[in-house]
């Protein structure tokens, strides 16, 4: 197999695992409401309007990454608004001096978002687009 097939083939499993880590939180956040409005609230979010903002962000991006006609510079910004979201999220979790268990989820979803970024630009310069 090629190196570039193998790189795509790469790119896309772990752009689908991370995808679909951040669409099962997205559904969680918006229709799992006590449960979730209760994360948010120990977090110190607010428990509304941000929760569902921040979904619905999600689920945008998710989007993004997935179709692969989206334009590269929106692929951009939606790492960029995840790699937001994660480093956020980790350090939502130290401030509140949360277990060490806690951190697990953020930290393999940020495992995947680099994987998933790092090929997808690999993928982009072989590609010749320089955009």
């Amino acid at each position: 197999m090629k190196t570039s097939k193998r790189l795509t083939v790469a790119f896309w499993i772990v752009t689908v695992l991370f995808c679909l880590e951040m669409s099962f939180t997205a559904y969680y956040e918006l229709l799992v409401l006590p449960q979730a409005a209760h994360a948010f609230t120990r977090l110190g979010f607010p428990t509304d309007s941000f929760r569902v903002e921040l979904s619905w962000a999600k689920i945008v991006g998710v989007l993004a990454l997935l179709i692969p006609a989206a334009p590269p510079r929106l692929k951009e910004w939606a790492y960029a608004g995840f790699a937001i979201n994660l480093i956020s999220a980790l350090i939502a979790h130290i401030s509140i001096h949360d277990r060490t268990a806690a951190f697990i989820p953020s930290s393999i979803t940020a495992v995947l978002w680099t994987f998933s970024y790092i090929s997808w630009r690999r993928l982009e310069t072989e590609r010749g687009s320089t955009r």
